[in-house]
């Protein structure tokens, strides 16, 4: 099993962390995201459906996205899925998280790190940031994690970005709810940190 990500990435984050907390062997490549499209990697290239990362190539599959490929694993290996009759909710955060967190999230920090964009820009992405944290945090507030049979794919895929909460200029001490949830993800066996687990050239066998 390969998976070609990048150490800024989250979602690339989210099948790093799901392979290293289930113990599945499998090779990390690292992929340059500076260089131009037409210049990475022949193989990867040839398996980027959308010359982006995450990709993860298990055997005779080749998957793109983020969260199809969390689905992919937790069903192939029957880890980190829930029950039976929570995968429509496992399956309503996965769809949550795309469109919100997941995209206002990345979006704030990439423009603030790296692309500054008019102030009406950034404040509207701050905005849909603080409105995602608050609905999150409020859902967390009587549960442990995300479905009550314990920590699953909606978990690791919502948790991904918020590990860099700071890069944005926010501090996860004013959600106590999300604090003690990223807590108890941080606990599992198998978990690491964003600059540990996807570290250049690293790889895990």
């Amino acid at each position: 099993m390969i998976l070609y990500g990048h150490h800024e990435s989250g979602h690339s984050y989210k099948i790093r962390t799901f392979l290293l907390m289930a113990n599945i062997p499998h090779e990390y490549r690292w992929i340059d995201l500076t260089l131009p499209r037409k210049q990475r990697p022949a193989e990867f290239q040839a398996t980027s459906k959308f010359g982006e990362v995450p990709v993860l190539i298990d055997e005779a599959h080749t998957l793109c996205q983020s969260n199809s490929i969390l689905m992919h694993l937790a069903q192939q290996h029957h880890m980190f899925c829930g029950t039976p009759n929570e995968w429509h909710t496992i399956t309503e955060w996965l769809s949550w998280e795309a469109n919100r967190i997941g995209f206002s999230l990345p979006n704030l920090r990439f423009n603030m790190r790296w692309n500054p964009q008019p102030e009406a820009v950034m404040t509207y992405l701050r905005e849909r940031v603080l409105s995602d944290l608050k609905i999150l945090d409020r859902f967390l507030k009587d549960t442990e994690f995300l479905t009550t049979s314990g920590l699953t794919i909606a978990d690791i895929s919502c948790s991904a970005y918020l590990f860099w909460l700071n890069q944005v200029d926010l501090d996860v001490t004013d959600y106590p709810n999300i604090e003690r949830w990223l807590l108890k993800i941080q606990a599992t066996q198998g978990w690491q940190s964003p600059e540990m687990a996807m570290k250049p050239n690293d790889s895990n066998h």
